[in-house]
């Protein structure tokens, strides 16, 4: 759908919630259902790996925060591992994700770290964790034929 008539659905899948009709969506686009959904399964190989409301499945698997970035040359894994407060990196076409239980405290390693290799991080902000990152720590970030 294009973005108008993503919008328009949305609205009509709300209209009847607040109906208390039932709706059953099924989507790949986790940032909807997080959106739409009072309650969503994950699924994976037909099975169901995690199921409840979107915000209890967020909650339940990820106390963190994500720092994402970008730089302009790689960081070694093991470097970002190793900054304080980091429970996770994930490393994605120059894109880099830091899940951290302390931001303030991973910020600054992770600004020490790219002041003492020269590296320019760009983009970088916080945000909570979503609906998409407890389906990839779920499923794997790799798709499955």
């Amino acid at each position: 759908l294009d973005p108008q008539a993503r919008h328009g659905l949305w609205d009509v899948i709300n209209f009847a919630r607040q109906r208390g009709k039932t709706i059953f969506l099924t989507t790949h686009y986790m940032e909807e259902a997080e959106r739409l959904c009072d309650r969503v399964a994950i699924i994976d190989c037909g099975k169901v790996i995690g199921i409840d409301q979107p915000g209890k499945l967020i909650e339940s698997h990820f106390k963190e925060e994500a720092i994402e970035f970008e730089v302009d040359q790689p960081l070694p894994r093991e470097a970002l591992s190793e900054i304080a407060g980091t429970s996770n990196v994930v490393l994605e076409n120059g894109k880099v994700t830091l899940y951290s239980n302390s931001v303030p405290v991973t910020i600054g390693g992770l600004l020490e770290l790219a002041k003492q290799r020269g590296i320019k991080l760009t983009d970088l902000y916080v945000r909570r964790a979503t609906l998409e990152d407890v389906f990839l720590k779920l499923t794997g970030r790799r798709i499955r034929e």
